[in-house]
Parts: C-alpha cells; structure tokens; sequence
C-alpha cells in the first residue's frame, strides 16, 4: 500500500484543499497521514520519517514555497529519505515552478487539478507495493 504525507508547512491556515487531496488518496486505496495545519519543515521531515511514507504532498496557498520547499527536500535528504517522491500543491506562480523542480520536487499541482491525476501520478511513480 502506498503511503503519503499530507502536511501544510508554515503559517498557512487554509487546509480544504490539503483534506480533499487526502479524500481523494485514500479512497484510490492509499494510506494518508495528515499533519495538521501550520507545521515546521521539521516536523513535516520528522512525520516523513517516522510514518515511513513513500510520498510527502505539500499543500502551500501562503507564497512561502521558495523558503519551506528547500529545507523540507534538505532534511529528507539528511534523513536518508532523498527516493521519496515529493509533491506541490497550492499557489506556485508559474516563474517559481522550475526553482521548485530544482529543488527536489517532482511536480506542482495548482488549484484546479482533477485529484484523478494526482492519484495517477502517484500510482505510476511509486506503484502500488
């Protein structure tokens, strides 16, 4: 079963899009472990850690992805977590999606995306081990 991290780094406080992201992988059959709003890059590396996840979805709305991104992807790094598939969603202008890439993210989803497609993506990344 796949599992994925669902988390909401900084001081962003609207999740309704982070739950529905959630749903929508749990009923394709993932396991889903949410972390709450406002987390530190930290605790969101240490959820990573500790859940054992395959997969850390960032949900960011708060224009704080060029800071958050960066450390996340370094402590899972640090962590020996550096094959785990990291994903974006939320509000990433269109000039930050490469720095986001370079970064260590595999894919920014925006507002708007089918969640069939992430299920997808995910599935045909990971599997279904």
């Amino acid at each position: 079963m796949i599992r994925v991290l669902v988390a909401k780094p900084g001081l962003d406080g609207h999740d309704r899009g982070a739950k529905v992201i959630a749903r929508a992988l749990r009923d394709a059959g993932m396991e889903v472990v949410y972390t709450g709003l406002h987390q530190t890059p930290e605790q969101v590396a240490e959820a990573a850690l500790q859940e054992d996840v395959q997969v850390v979805a960032l949900s960011i709305l708060s224009g704080a992805h060029p800071t958050l991104v960066p450390r996340i992807a370094g402590l899972l790094q640090q962590n020996g977590q550096g094959d785990v598939l990291l994903l974006l969603g939320g509000i990433v202008p269109e000039q930050d999606v490469a720095s986001m890439l370079d970064a260590g993210v595999s894919r920014v989803f925006g507002p708007g995306t089918d969640t069939r497609d992430i299920v997808r993506y995910i599935q045909e990344r990971v599997g279904d081990s």
